[in-house]
């Protein structure tokens, strides 16, 4: 379901696509966070996504023009898994609603995996 916005002109409507990339790219700029992951169906593997994938990592889904957002990640090793958690979500939630205009109603964060950064 597309996000809609209605202004004296006529209607905005927001792809949940959009706002996944737009929350994926802000996500990866927070510390601690390595990057989105997918999991392999078949063999049940977690691999890092490339920048161009972000969005697999992410799910968006808009109801009475909420938005709640699902990031599944790999974190940095030796990092505080809830401070990364926090800061994610204040980020997130603050570029996001100031990107649509809609509120975010929740983010929920599934760590995937750790990984050691040189």
């Amino acid at each position: 379901m597309k996000g809609c916005i209605n202004n004296k002109l006529g209607q905005i409507q927001i792809d949940p696509d959009v706002i996944a990339l737009y929350a994926g790219t802000t996500a990866v700029e927070c510390f601690g966070i390595v990057g989105m992951a997918a999991i392999s169906m078949k063999d049940g593997l977690v691999k890092l996504l490339k920048r161009e994938s972000l969005t697999h990592g992410i799910e968006v889904s808009i109801k009475d023009n909420a938005i709640s957002i699902d990031f599944h990640v790999i974190v940095s090793y030796g990092v505080s898994i809830s401070t990364v958690a926090d800061n994610l979500i204040e980020n997130v939630k603050y570029k996001v609603e100031e990107f649509t205009g809609m509120p975010v109603e929740k983010i929920n964060i599934f760590v995937e995996g750790v990984r050691v950064i040189d």
